[in-house]
């Protein structure tokens, strides 16, 4: 009889088992119907699907500043003098002044030639000027001896006029041998060959040891002017007209270089406008100097040219906000309800950085910055914020409370 019970017993247990699972099945299907028809959290999902998350963007508001017009080219750093510098007498060269690469001034002495024969014809010229003096000398004595006897009617006036004549003479020999000194004398100072110009040497062609001339095509060393330096680069014609505006209404125009990384390198001026177009590339070839204090600038090095025209003063935005579409110019605009807006724009101006807008925004709009791929009118965005941002927000949030001197302890 015991088994018969026990078979009951467990029928009933599974068939309330049973009914509590239908009761809980039941109450969830009576609790998702009223949630969904609830509008509160019917925009909770979509299709049994949970609802799209807020894309998140990065934004900077719209400010006003002053943005400078330019125009850029590519150009080329030339030096304004160059000049081989070669002996101006025949010789053995003795001994280099000089390192390779160094910075020279005007009139310092590069090298030296063996001056030992250039001053023995300096020696034979002032000698033999001596002598023509003294003889000069003696001339002009016996000349004023016979004017003296010409007035006395002792000596005829033959004689009178051969003496002058011979005084004459005697005074251009002397006159000969002062310029042959004064040749000889120059010649004996071209023995230390000097820098002709202020600038940077290269490299030496010739060692001590070697006979030098005037007549060697490679000469001794080549010097070129890096301070001040030129900068040549050309510039299309549309833009001509530009710069002679403003070099009309300003005595120079500023002009700047950088490298390939962007790091400005030096500032400097217009210097030169070429006086014609070239006709097979429309530019025209300009000139610009620079002091280059910090030898920065190096000749036949290629750099990054930006003439300054003209500061513009308005609202600036970002360039990487700016987007191009079918609607021409726009920017990603966030409201207060964290949505995006297709805002359309009419730019001034822009560079690499920043772009001067002429209308369709106002001061303090965000504009998106980051993130406009995944962007579309009316998409919900979350706000990235920036680390410093964060630290800022941070720092102000925190009150400042005053540190209180710690009380020493006493036992």
């Amino acid at each position: 009889m015991a088994e018969p019970i026990t078979q009951a017993s467990k029928k009933t247990k599974n068939r309330a088992l049973w009914f509590v699972l239908a009761v809980l099945l039941l109450a969830l299907l009576w609790w998702w119907s009223a949630s969904s028809s609830n509008p509160q959290t019917a925009g909770r999902s979509v299709g049994g699907r949970p609802p799209l998350a807020a894309t998140p963007v990065r934004v900077k508001a719209v400010e006003q500043g002053t943005l400078i017009e330019r125009v850029t080219a590519i150009g080329t750093v030339q030096a304004f003098n160059t000049v081989t510098v070669r002996s101006r007498v025949e010789g053995e060269l003795v001994s280099i002044e000089f390192k390779d690469g160094q910075l020279v001034e005007t009139g310092q002495v590069l090298a030296k030639v063996d001056p030992r024969g250039f001053q023995y014809r300096l020696e034979q010229s002032i000698g033999q000027l001596k002598q023509n003096q003294a003889q000069l000398k003696i001339a002009e004595t016996d000349l004023k001896r016979y004017r003296r006897l010409a007035q006395q009617n002792s000596i005829s006036t033959q004689q009178l006029e051969t003496q002058e004549a011979t005084v004459q003479q005697l005074q251009g020999q002397v006159q000969a041998s002062q310029a042959a000194v004064d040749d000889a004398r120059l010649q004996l100072e071209y023995t230390q060959i000097k820098a002709p110009i202020t600038g940077r040497l290269g490299l030496r062609s010739i060692d001590a040891g070697n006979l030098i001339s005037g007549s060697a095509t490679d000469g001794l060393v080549v010097i070129t002017q890096t301070q001040p330096i030129a900068v040549a680069f050309s510039l299309p014609q549309q833009d001509l007209s530009r710069v002679f505006e403003r070099m009309q209404a300003e005595q120079s125009l500023a002009v700047s270089v950088t490298d390939q990384e962007g790091a400005t390198l030096s500032m400097g001026s217009l210097q030169a406008v070429d006086n014609q177009i070239d006709v097979d590339t429309g530019t025209v070839r300009m000139k610009a100097s620079f002091p280059n204090t910090h030898n920065r600038l190096f000749p036949n090095q290629f750099v990054n040219v930006s003439v300054q025209l003209a500061e513009k003063q308005g609202l600036l935005i970002p360039t990487r906000a700016l987007q191009l579409g079918s609607v021409g110019d726009f920017v990603y605009v966030v409201d207060d309800q964290k949505t995006v807006q297709i805002r359309k724009v009419e730019v001034e101006l822009s560079d690499q950085s920043k772009t001067l807008i002429r209308s369709g925004l106002e001061e303090g709009e965000q504009v998106v910055v980051e993130g406009t791929d995944r962007l579309r009118a009316g998409t919900k965005v979350s706000i990235v914020i920036e680390s410093t941002d964060r630290m800022k927000a941070n720092t102000a949030s925190k009150p400042e409370f005053p540190l209180k001197p710690l009380t020493p302890l006493t036992r």
